[in-house]
């Protein structure tokens, strides 16, 4: 964190207000999740902002931002350091939370009768399908698209208010969800210092503003 910190500062007077404002937001929740060891549901929180602060176009569900966002974040990674963090030292989370039906939308589709048994069935099997190709051919890109649908599942629950505050059900993947996205941020931080001009994302929807 206090890496981070540093590279910010010194990359500052490069960057552009936006983006310097996008790092500074993303970090001050980054850090404040680092306190909250204690508290998994508040600490899933402030990660989930930390990561919206440093990539959100808008208001509106990311369905397109994301994907183009993870792609950037991949294309820029040359020396490949979200695979690492994926393949070597998150592979057993990751693989926790993937095979975790109650991360996996269709589920609760499915129990709101939403979608029938069937369907349910069917887009499990296709998310498997797509989970055992991108292992095969180690496909960062494709494994953060699966693994991000599962956060964004967990991250809608929990500010719908779809679970009790440090709730046993919900501990062990919530726990696994802390642990993969707060070893993922600093590396999607880093990635944005590293290609700033690159990957300035412009103003976000609420920039700093006087409020009359």
């Amino acid at each position: 964190m206090l890496m981070l910190e540093e590279i910010f500062k010194i990359k500052k007077a490069e960057n552009s207000e936006a983006f310097n404002l996008r790092i500074l937001r993303g970090l001050s929740w980054l850090k404040k999740a680092y306190d909250l060891n204690e508290e998994p549901d508040l600490q899933y929180m402030s990660l989930w902002i930390s990561f919206n602060a440093i990539y959100a176009q808008g208001t509106e569900p990311n369905e397109k931002c994301l994907p183009q966002f993870l792609k950037m974040l991949c294309q820029k990674d040359a020396e490949g350091k979200l695979g690492q963090m994926l393949w070597e030292k998150l592979s057993q989370p990751v693989q926790a939370l993937l095979h975790q039906h109650a991360l996996y939308q269709g589920f609760w589709d499915y129990q709101n009768a939403q979608i029938s048994m069937e369907q349910f069935k069917e887009g499990l099997a296709q998310d498997m399908g797509q989970q055992r190709l991108a292992m095969q051919q180690q496909d960062t890109f494709a494994l953060l698209i699966l693994l991000f649908k599962r956060l964004n599942t967990l991250h809608i629950q929990l500010m719908q208010g779809g679970m009790s505050c440090g709730s046993a059900v919900n501990r062990k993947y919530m726990q696994d969800c802390c642990h993969v996205l707060g070893a993922l941020m600093p590396v999607m931080i880093l990635l944005l210092l590293e290609n700033a001009q690159a990957m300035d994302l412009g103003k976000p929807y609420y920039p700093a503003a006087h409020v009359c």
